[in-house]
């Protein structure tokens, strides 16, 4: 018997190879939700951290192997690949050793309970941008489903990861036959195991099968071309950049990196987008800057922060001490320069928000960023000046609403 790869618990070589896995003693073994799989899979728990472990033949054991840690040199949404066992006794099949991803579900176990709608949502989007983010490596999944799929849900994120690679197959890159019969496979897949789940009634009656799969290919397709969209800009014009999150955002997406390449004088951006759970933007801008405000305008905020990182070169920068420069030289500056009569008028987080729109429309208007100083004067002079006081707009404490309206 031989087990290849990067060992991290000698205790793997002590587990009873010789037996088949699907005999292997309770004691050795932990139970964990898992998807429908054509071969034997079970979790092994050694020194506090469990294992999942799956036969196969020793063809296919390699090249799963393989290909998985393919994926992790690209920083891929996968499991991690431990080792491969072969030359078990009594002509036993191979085994694939992964490490079990902590706090992730199936797609099929999480489909399986009750659901939100919003909830159901975010797994559909980060389902779509796992399969955007294989594609865009040159990897082909050919068996993309609700068991080959892991969702975890981590500080406010959601995200979907690869477990069965099994029929993968990695180019430099993928064609677009092979990446439009991936999304056929997976809305085959997904549909079929949803109908399962109806049939056995663990689908919530508010599912539809055929409106989710479809849905998720319609999502899948929204975004991809949204990231792939060819796009040259000139040095790094702000503007673009800002454009580029707006449309991700209409999508329903964030982005969680932004990177520019540059090439004699020119630079093509290239956005990662991810999924997060209600209230995401509040705590990280909240942790980063010390600004308490609403989720949208934290949103906002948190989009102009991270266009602040790619325009000075700073996407290696640690996060605090960007926060603390787009502070001191993008948000203080811009609400001090509102004349001091008239910053009573709004909240500083939904001034600059405000800003941030005006400067928008202006530079729609321009097919080009003006800057926020030209946009921090027109807003002042076109918009804020016509506003009237927060303060005054809320009632004395002892005053009756004159109607319904005058109370909201």
């Amino acid at each position: 018997m031989q087990i290849t790869g990067a060992l991290g618990d000698p205790d793997l070589i002590r587990l009873p190879w010789e037996v088949p896995l699907q005999d292997w003693p309770q004691r050795h073994l932990v139970d964990l939700p898992r998807g429908i799989s054509r071969h034997v899979v079970r979790f092994a728990r050694l020194s506090g951290k469990v294992y999942a472990i799956k036969e196969i033949s020793e063809r296919y054991a390699k090249r799963e192997y393989q290909l998985l840690w393919d994926l992790a040199r690209l920083d891929a949404p996968s499991v991690e690949p431990v080792a491969y066992v072969t030359g078990r006794e009594n002509g036993l099949d191979a085994a694939l050793i992964t490490r079990h991803l902590q706090f992730s579900l199936p797609y099929r176990a999480v489909m399986s309970g009750t659901l939100r709608p919003d909830t159901l949502t975010r797994l559909l989007d980060a389902l779509a941008v796992l399969l955007v983010r294989l594609h865009l490596n040159g990897f082909y999944w050919g068996d993309c489903s609700l068991s080959n799929t892991l969702f975890r849900r981590d500080a406010g994120a959601f995200a979907a990861y690869l477990v069965d690679a099994e029929t993968g197959e990695m180019h430099p890159m993928i064609s677009e036959g092979q990446r439009r019969g991936d999304i056929d496979v997976a809305h085959t897949n997904i549909f079929g195991e949803m109908l399962d789940l109806e049939a056995g009634g663990l689908l919530h009656p508010s599912i539809d099968p055929m409106d989710t799969a479809e849905d998720i290919v319609a999502r899948y397709h929204r975004l991809w071309d949204e990231i792939t969209q060819s796009e040259i800009i000139e040095e790094v014009d702000w503007h673009r950049v800002e454009q580029r999150i707006r449309r991700l955002n209409l999508l329903g997406f964030d982005v969680a990196e932004m990177m520019v390449r540059r090439k004699v004088g020119t630079g093509r951006l290239i956005v990662r987008p991810k999924v997060v759970d209600a209230g995401h933007h509040q705590r990280r801008l909240l942790r980063l800057t010390g600004l308490d405000v609403e989720e949208n305008q934290a949103r906002r905020l948190l989009n102009d922060l991270d266009g602040f990182r790619v325009a000075k070169g700073l996407r290696h920068e640690d996060e605090a001490i960007v926060a603390h420069r787009w502070l001191a030289e993008v948000f203080q500056p811009t609400v001090e320069a509102i004349p001091a009569e008239l910053r009573g008028k709004l909240e500083p987080a939904q001034l600059f928000h405000e800003i941030l729109d005006h400067r928008w429309y202006l530079s729609e208007g321009e097919n080009a960023d003006v800057g926020l100083t030209t946009a921090v004067k027109s807003y002042v002079d076109n918009v804020l000046v016509h506003k009237p006081d927060e303060k005054a707009l809320l009632p004395d404490e002892d005053a009756q609403p004159v109607s319904g309206e005058a109370a909201q």
